[in-house]
Protein backbone atom coordinates (compact mmCIF):
# COMPACT_ATOMS: atom_id res chain seq x y z
CA UNK A 1 0.00 0.00 0.00
CA UNK A 2 1.45 3.35 -1.02
CA UNK A 3 0.55 6.73 0.43
CA UNK A 4 -0.44 9.27 -2.18
CA UNK A 5 1.86 12.33 -2.24
CA UNK A 6 -1.01 14.58 -1.22
CA UNK A 7 -4.58 14.00 -0.19
CA UNK A 8 -7.21 16.45 0.93
CA UNK A 9 -10.04 16.17 3.42
CA UNK A 10 -13.39 17.21 2.03
CA UNK A 11 -16.30 18.57 4.03
CA UNK A 12 -19.80 18.01 2.85
CA UNK A 13 -21.05 21.50 3.76
CA UNK A 14 -19.50 24.93 3.99
CA UNK A 15 -18.44 26.25 7.37
CA UNK A 16 -21.04 28.67 8.68
CA UNK A 17 -20.34 32.39 8.78
CA UNK A 18 -20.62 32.31 12.57
CA UNK A 19 -18.04 29.58 12.80
CA UNK A 20 -15.73 31.45 10.45
CA UNK A 21 -15.94 34.49 12.69
CA UNK A 22 -15.41 32.37 15.77
CA UNK A 23 -12.16 30.96 14.36
CA UNK A 24 -10.76 34.28 13.26
CA UNK A 25 -7.67 33.55 15.33
CA UNK A 26 -3.97 33.88 14.72
CA UNK A 27 -2.40 30.57 13.76
CA UNK A 28 0.88 29.31 15.16
CA UNK A 29 3.87 31.03 13.59
CA UNK A 30 5.76 28.99 11.00
CA UNK A 31 3.22 26.17 10.85
CA UNK A 32 2.42 24.47 7.55
CA UNK A 33 0.04 21.62 6.74
CA UNK A 34 1.84 18.33 6.21
CA UNK A 35 1.98 17.35 2.51
CA UNK A 36 0.62 13.90 3.32
CA UNK A 37 -2.49 15.10 5.14
CA UNK A 38 -4.30 18.42 4.94
CA UNK A 39 -6.47 20.02 7.60
CA UNK A 40 -10.23 19.70 8.03
CA UNK A 41 -11.92 22.63 6.33
CA UNK A 42 -12.23 25.61 8.64
CA UNK A 43 -9.75 24.29 11.22
CA UNK A 44 -6.99 26.53 12.55
CA UNK A 45 -3.45 25.41 13.37
CA UNK A 46 -2.50 26.12 16.99
CA UNK A 47 0.48 23.83 17.42
CA UNK A 48 3.33 22.85 15.09
CA UNK A 49 6.69 21.19 15.57
CA UNK A 50 9.07 19.16 13.38
CA UNK A 51 12.02 17.03 14.51
CA UNK A 52 14.25 15.75 11.72
CA UNK A 53 14.75 12.45 13.53
CA UNK A 54 12.93 11.13 16.57
CA UNK A 55 11.48 7.95 18.02
CA UNK A 56 7.76 8.52 18.45
CA UNK A 57 5.49 6.68 20.89
CA UNK A 58 2.13 5.86 19.32
CA UNK A 59 -0.48 3.98 21.33
CA UNK A 60 -1.89 1.13 19.23
CA UNK A 61 -4.12 -0.09 22.05
CA UNK A 62 -6.16 1.60 24.76
CA UNK A 63 -3.94 2.84 27.61
CA UNK A 64 -5.00 1.65 31.07
CA UNK A 65 -3.79 1.77 34.63
CA UNK A 66 -2.39 -1.29 36.38
CA UNK A 67 -0.89 -1.09 39.85
CA UNK A 68 -1.04 2.70 39.55
CA UNK A 69 1.04 2.64 36.38
CA UNK A 70 -0.23 3.67 32.96
CA UNK A 71 0.29 0.79 30.54
CA UNK A 72 -0.02 0.51 26.77
CA UNK A 73 -0.02 -3.12 25.65
CA UNK A 74 0.86 -2.25 22.05
CA UNK A 75 3.11 0.81 21.95
CA UNK A 76 4.59 1.53 18.52
CA UNK A 77 7.95 3.31 18.41
CA UNK A 78 8.62 4.24 14.78
CA UNK A 79 11.69 6.35 14.03
CA UNK A 80 12.17 9.04 11.43
CA UNK A 81 11.17 12.60 10.68
CA UNK A 82 8.55 13.45 13.29
CA UNK A 83 5.86 16.09 12.73
CA UNK A 84 3.20 17.00 15.26
CA UNK A 85 0.38 19.37 14.41
CA UNK A 86 -2.57 20.58 16.49
CA UNK A 87 -5.74 22.16 15.09
CA UNK A 88 -8.94 23.46 16.60
CA UNK A 89 -12.20 23.33 14.67
CA UNK A 90 -15.56 25.16 14.94
CA UNK A 91 -18.21 24.26 17.51
CA UNK A 92 -20.81 23.57 14.82
CA UNK A 93 -18.77 20.54 13.63
CA UNK A 94 -18.99 17.31 15.55
CA UNK A 95 -16.02 15.17 16.41
CA UNK A 96 -17.69 12.32 14.56
CA UNK A 97 -17.89 14.31 11.31
CA UNK A 98 -14.25 15.34 11.51
CA UNK A 99 -13.07 11.84 12.37
CA UNK A 100 -15.07 10.18 9.58
CA UNK A 101 -13.62 12.63 7.05
CA UNK A 102 -10.11 11.73 8.13
CA UNK A 103 -10.92 8.01 8.03
CA UNK A 104 -12.15 8.34 4.46
CA UNK A 105 -9.08 10.28 3.36
CA UNK A 106 -6.67 7.83 5.00
CA UNK A 107 -8.43 4.88 3.35
CA UNK A 108 -8.33 6.63 -0.04
CA UNK A 109 -4.59 7.15 0.41
CA UNK A 110 -4.09 3.39 0.75
CA UNK A 111 -3.01 3.41 4.37
CA UNK A 112 -3.90 0.52 6.68
CA UNK A 113 -5.47 1.34 10.03
CA UNK A 114 -3.58 -0.57 12.73
CA UNK A 115 -5.75 0.51 15.65
CA UNK A 116 -8.83 2.63 16.13
CA UNK A 117 -11.14 3.40 19.03
CA UNK A 118 -13.93 5.77 20.00
CA UNK A 119 -14.80 7.29 23.35
CA UNK A 120 -14.65 4.88 26.32
CA UNK A 121 -13.12 2.15 24.14
CA UNK A 122 -9.97 4.28 23.97
CA UNK A 123 -9.20 3.59 27.62
CA UNK A 124 -7.18 6.24 29.40
CA UNK A 125 -6.01 8.06 26.30
CA UNK A 126 -6.39 11.31 28.26
CA UNK A 127 -3.55 10.44 30.64
CA UNK A 128 -1.37 9.08 27.84
CA UNK A 129 -1.69 12.24 25.76
CA UNK A 130 -1.24 14.58 28.71
CA UNK A 131 2.14 12.91 29.32
CA UNK A 132 3.09 12.76 25.63
CA UNK A 133 4.30 15.29 23.09
CA UNK A 134 0.72 16.51 22.59
CA UNK A 135 0.39 18.83 25.56
CA UNK A 136 3.76 19.06 27.25
CA UNK A 137 6.61 21.58 26.66
CA UNK A 138 4.26 24.38 25.60
CA UNK A 139 3.33 22.71 22.33
CA UNK A 140 -0.24 24.05 22.17
CA UNK A 141 -0.25 27.79 21.51
CA UNK A 142 -2.34 29.43 24.25
CA UNK A 143 -4.05 28.03 27.37
CA UNK A 144 -7.54 28.24 25.85
CA UNK A 145 -6.51 25.87 23.08
CA UNK A 146 -4.89 23.55 25.59
CA UNK A 147 -8.25 23.37 27.38
CA UNK A 148 -9.91 22.36 24.11
CA UNK A 149 -7.61 19.35 23.88
CA UNK A 150 -8.00 18.41 27.52
CA UNK A 151 -11.78 18.58 27.27
CA UNK A 152 -11.95 16.70 23.96
CA UNK A 153 -9.72 13.91 25.24
CA UNK A 154 -12.52 12.82 27.59
CA UNK A 155 -14.50 11.63 24.54
CA UNK A 156 -11.79 10.99 21.94
CA UNK A 157 -11.84 9.28 18.59
CA UNK A 158 -8.43 7.93 17.70
CA UNK A 159 -6.58 5.88 15.12
CA UNK A 160 -3.09 4.81 14.10
CA UNK A 161 -2.44 4.03 10.42
CA UNK A 162 0.59 2.84 8.48
CA UNK A 163 1.49 3.20 4.82
CA UNK A 164 4.39 3.16 2.40
CA UNK A 165 5.86 6.27 0.83
CA UNK A 166 6.91 6.40 -2.84
CA UNK A 167 10.57 5.82 -1.87
CA UNK A 168 9.64 2.57 -0.10
CA UNK A 169 9.93 3.87 3.47
CA UNK A 170 7.17 3.51 6.04
CA UNK A 171 4.98 6.33 7.29
CA UNK A 172 2.88 6.24 10.45
CA UNK A 173 -0.01 8.56 11.26
CA UNK A 174 -1.64 8.93 14.68
CA UNK A 175 -4.86 10.97 14.67
CA UNK A 176 -6.84 12.09 17.70
CA UNK A 177 -10.10 14.05 17.37
CA UNK A 178 -11.75 15.57 20.43
CA UNK A 179 -15.29 16.98 20.10
CA UNK A 180 -16.28 20.46 21.24
CA UNK A 181 -17.05 20.02 24.95
CA UNK A 182 -17.73 22.40 27.87
CA UNK A 183 -17.81 25.43 25.57
CA UNK A 184 -14.45 24.70 23.98
CA UNK A 185 -13.59 24.30 20.31
CA UNK A 186 -13.02 20.87 18.82
CA UNK A 187 -9.45 19.54 18.80
CA UNK A 188 -7.40 17.60 16.24
CA UNK A 189 -3.96 16.13 16.89
CA UNK A 190 -1.82 14.72 14.09
CA UNK A 191 1.46 12.89 14.59
CA UNK A 192 3.26 11.83 11.41
CA UNK A 193 6.45 9.77 11.40
CA UNK A 194 8.21 9.44 8.06
CA UNK A 195 10.73 6.61 8.16
CA UNK A 196 13.83 6.69 6.02
CA UNK A 197 14.25 4.16 3.23
CA UNK A 198 17.13 1.76 3.68
CA UNK A 199 20.19 2.83 1.72
CA UNK A 200 21.45 -0.13 -0.27
CA UNK A 201 25.06 0.97 0.16
CA UNK A 202 24.73 0.54 3.90
CA UNK A 203 24.42 -3.22 3.53
CA UNK A 204 28.21 -3.25 3.42
CA UNK A 205 28.38 -2.25 7.10
CA UNK A 206 27.29 -5.78 8.00
CA UNK A 207 29.75 -7.58 5.69
CA UNK A 208 31.82 -10.33 7.21
CA UNK A 209 35.08 -11.76 5.88
CA UNK A 210 33.26 -14.33 3.75
CA UNK A 211 31.08 -11.65 2.13
CA UNK A 212 34.17 -9.59 1.39
CA UNK A 213 35.93 -12.54 -0.19
CA UNK A 214 32.97 -13.29 -2.45
CA UNK A 215 32.74 -9.67 -3.56
CA UNK A 216 36.44 -9.51 -4.35
CA UNK A 217 36.23 -12.78 -6.28
CA UNK A 218 33.27 -11.52 -8.32
CA UNK A 219 34.14 -7.83 -8.77
CA UNK A 220 37.75 -7.46 -7.70
CA UNK A 221 36.77 -5.09 -4.89
CA UNK A 222 34.48 -4.59 -1.92
CA UNK A 223 33.11 -1.39 -0.36
CA UNK A 224 33.28 -1.23 3.43
CA UNK A 225 31.07 1.32 5.18
CA UNK A 226 31.91 0.34 8.74
CA UNK A 227 35.18 2.30 8.93
CA UNK A 228 34.44 5.67 10.54
CA UNK A 229 36.24 8.99 10.86
CA UNK A 230 35.31 12.28 12.46
CA UNK A 231 34.50 15.06 9.99
CA UNK A 232 37.68 16.26 8.27
CA UNK A 233 39.82 13.95 10.45
CA UNK A 234 42.03 11.02 9.49
CA UNK A 235 42.22 8.89 12.66
CA UNK A 236 40.14 5.71 12.56
CA UNK A 237 37.40 5.87 15.22
CA UNK A 238 37.01 3.10 17.84
CA UNK A 239 33.57 2.09 16.48
CA UNK A 240 35.37 0.87 13.33
CA UNK A 241 36.64 -2.14 15.26
CA UNK A 242 34.15 -4.70 13.92
CA UNK A 243 34.74 -3.76 10.28
CA UNK A 244 38.52 -3.74 10.72
CA UNK A 245 38.40 -7.15 12.38
CA UNK A 246 36.54 -8.62 9.39
CA UNK A 247 38.99 -7.00 6.97
CA UNK A 248 41.85 -8.53 8.94
CA UNK A 249 40.15 -11.94 8.97
CA UNK A 250 39.80 -11.77 5.20
CA UNK A 251 43.53 -11.16 4.80
CA UNK A 252 44.46 -13.75 7.44
CA UNK A 253 42.39 -16.42 5.70
CA UNK A 254 43.77 -15.55 2.25
CA UNK A 255 47.53 -15.32 2.74
CA UNK A 256 48.24 -14.63 -0.91
CA UNK A 257 45.78 -11.75 -1.15
CA UNK A 258 47.21 -8.26 -1.50
CA UNK A 259 44.89 -5.25 -1.59
CA UNK A 260 44.81 -1.57 -2.31
CA UNK A 261 43.06 0.25 0.51
CA UNK A 262 41.25 3.04 -1.35
CA UNK A 263 39.79 6.03 0.46
CA UNK A 264 36.78 7.88 -0.99
CA UNK A 265 35.13 11.15 0.03
CA UNK A 266 32.07 13.10 -1.03
CA UNK A 267 32.48 16.30 -3.06
CA UNK A 268 32.26 18.73 -0.14
CA UNK A 269 35.43 20.81 0.01
CA UNK A 270 38.05 21.35 -2.67
CA UNK A 271 39.27 18.46 -4.84
CA UNK A 272 42.83 18.91 -3.60
CA UNK A 273 41.76 18.78 0.04
CA UNK A 274 39.61 15.70 -0.55
CA UNK A 275 42.45 13.90 -2.31
CA UNK A 276 44.76 14.58 0.64
CA UNK A 277 42.09 13.63 3.19
CA UNK A 278 41.24 10.34 1.47
CA UNK A 279 44.92 9.45 1.10
CA UNK A 280 45.63 10.00 4.79
CA UNK A 281 42.52 8.04 5.79
CA UNK A 282 43.56 5.10 3.61
CA UNK A 283 47.03 5.21 5.17
CA UNK A 284 45.44 5.27 8.64
CA UNK A 285 43.47 2.12 7.87
CA UNK A 286 46.59 0.38 6.56
CA UNK A 287 48.59 1.32 9.66
CA UNK A 288 45.82 0.08 11.94
CA UNK A 289 45.61 -3.28 10.17
CA UNK A 290 49.38 -3.68 10.45
CA UNK A 291 49.74 -2.48 14.05
CA UNK A 292 46.64 -3.97 15.65
CA UNK A 293 45.97 -7.05 13.50
CA UNK A 294 49.50 -8.01 12.41
CA UNK A 295 48.78 -7.83 8.68
CA UNK A 296 52.04 -7.56 6.70
CA UNK A 297 52.56 -4.02 5.45
CA UNK A 298 53.74 -5.26 2.03
CA UNK A 299 50.25 -6.68 1.39
CA UNK A 300 48.62 -3.28 1.77
CA UNK A 301 48.82 -0.28 -0.55
CA UNK A 302 47.02 2.90 0.52
CA UNK A 303 45.52 5.21 -2.09
CA UNK A 304 43.13 8.13 -1.85
CA UNK A 305 40.99 9.15 -4.80
CA UNK A 306 38.92 11.89 -3.15
CA UNK A 307 35.52 12.36 -4.78
CA UNK A 308 36.53 11.12 -8.24
CA UNK A 309 34.76 7.75 -8.04
CA UNK A 310 31.26 8.34 -6.61
CA UNK A 311 28.67 5.57 -6.44
CA UNK A 312 25.75 7.95 -5.85
CA UNK A 313 24.79 11.57 -6.44
CA UNK A 314 26.49 14.12 -4.19
CA UNK A 315 23.50 16.47 -4.44
CA UNK A 316 22.00 15.31 -1.13
CA UNK A 317 23.30 13.86 2.13
CA UNK A 318 22.13 10.24 1.57
CA UNK A 319 24.23 10.07 -1.60
CA UNK A 320 27.20 11.82 -0.05
CA UNK A 321 27.12 9.41 2.88
CA UNK A 322 27.21 6.49 0.47
CA UNK A 323 30.21 7.98 -1.33
CA UNK A 324 32.23 8.27 1.89
CA UNK A 325 33.70 4.79 2.05
CA UNK A 326 36.77 2.59 2.13
CA UNK A 327 37.25 -0.01 -0.57
CA UNK A 328 39.49 -3.04 -0.68
CA UNK A 329 40.69 -3.56 -4.26
CA UNK A 330 42.59 -6.68 -5.23
CA UNK A 331 46.10 -5.91 -6.43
Amino acid sequence: MRVLPLFTLLCCAAVSQAARAELNIREVKGGVDHPLLSRFEGAKMVGYNVLQFEQAELAASGPHFKNNKLLVENLLKPEGKYTRIAYVFPKDRSGLEVFRNYQAAIAKAGMKVIFTCEKEACGNLYSFYNNSYLLRDGFISGSNFGNAFRAGLHEPRYLVAKGTQPDGSAVHVALMVGPPLTGELGAISLQIVEGKAMETGKVATALNAGDMARSIAAEGKVAVYGVHFDTDKTAVKPESKDALAEMAKLLQQNKALKVHIVGHTDNQGTPAHNMDLSQKRAESVARTLTADYKIEANRLSAKGVGSYAPVASNDAEPGREKNRRVELVKQ
